[in-house]
């Protein structure tokens, strides 16, 4: 790290890589600058990041289109699984989801092309196209096999958890404890020195993204309570987390105590710090473990940086885009209101 930031300068590398994402957020695909602006939202309440959402909501409303609308079409359903899964890449990681998907290969059709576009839409406080005809299907489609399975856990923890709150959220089901459980069966913390640095970080990633769904991603803070297992397992495991887990994932366990309300914890100041020396100021960002600086690539991690360094004292619901002055213009024509 250059002398010119020291390890505890938080603001010199929040504003370094605020002003690098926003002075080319413009050149990001739709869903980064929908992920960055939803984010900057919910931790400042700034109407300026709402289009960045809408951006965002137009992409999501056009898949759940596509989807939703053609569940009911002969075939339909299968081909989309096929076809997503082929998708998935040819790396470890992803030969291991190839693998654990197969006994449930329409699994990904309810949980990445359908539960994951309309809870975004949801979020909002819109409805998208075909909503009816998409939360019947998902509501006679038993979720619990896959959403159970250890090798599934094993192959895509943190996205299975997201499944189960989104689930939870349009009203389809409610898998919560059924995943709790069955994600500490797979994960016990006395078998945790046979985890390779893959499946610590798989094992972490699924934790945090348990304090993340229920604070319906950083709108409302959790019950500290209710999550003491994962938070009292980071303190203890906190040197082995430092040491192995990627920037993502060491900012993701800082901003999970940030959550619960717990600011004061040595956890965050441990992972301030991680974060801070990560930071390259040449490129006004925190590269890959690679040294990749691309924006696209990397915003996932450096927005994580930015709630880390700079978390607000209140959080923010939304954006609500049928409500604001900057956007309730400008919605998609085929979303709703939600009902109340």
């Amino acid at each position: 790290m250059s002398a010119t930031v020291q390890a505890n300068d938080t603001e010199v590398v929040y504003h370094g890589i605020k002003q690098n994402l926003e002075q080319h957020l413009y050149q990001l695909p739709p869903r980064i600058q929908g992920h960055y602006g939803i984010r900057m939202y919910r931790m400042t309440g700034d109407a300026q990041y709402a289009n960045a959402a809408l951006i965002d909501l137009y992409a999501v409303t056009n898949a759940q289109q596509f989807y939703a609308c053609q569940i009911n079409t002969p075939g339909f359903i299968t081909k989309q699984s096929q076809l997503t899964i082929s998708q998935l890449g040819k790396g470890p990681r992803a030969k291991a989801r190839k693998k654990a998907l197969a006994p449930f290969p329409e699994f990904i059709f309810a949980s990445d092309l359908l539960l994951r576009y309309a809870s975004r839409i949801n979020e909002f406080d819109l409805t998208g196209p075909c909503n009816e005809q998409m939360l019947a299907y998902l509501k006679k489609t038993d979720l619990t096999k896959p959403l159970t399975d250890p090798a599934m856990i094993k192959a895509w923890a943190a996205q299975l958890i997201n499944y189960v709150y989104w689930a939870k959220q349009l009203g389809v089901g409610d898998y919560i404890e059924q995943y709790t459980q069955a994600f500490k069966k797979t994960y016990p913390s006395q078998e945790d020195n046979q985890l390779t640095k893959a499946q610590f970080r798989n094992k972490l990633y699924g934790m945090t993204h348990f304090v993340f769904a229920a604070s319906e991603y950083y709108q409302q803070p959790v019950d500290a309570k209710q999550f003491a297992w994962i938070l009292d397992y980071f303190e203890q495991n906190i040197d082995r987390i430092l040491a192995d887990a990627t920037d993502d994932i060491v900012a993701e366990v800082g901003i999970s105590f940030l959550l619960a309300n717990q600011a004061d914890n040595p956890v965050v100041a441990k992972t301030q710090a991680f974060i801070t020396n990560s930071y390259d100021p040449n490129i006004r960002f925190i590269p890959s473990p690679r040294g990749n600086p691309s924006l696209a690539m990397g915003e996932h991690r450096n927005v994580l940086a930015m709630m880390l360094l700079n978390w607000p004292e209140k959080l923010h619901q939304g954006p609500l885009l049928g409500e604001l002055k900057a956007t309730k213009n400008n919605l998609p024509k085929d979303v709703e209101r939600k009902q109340q």
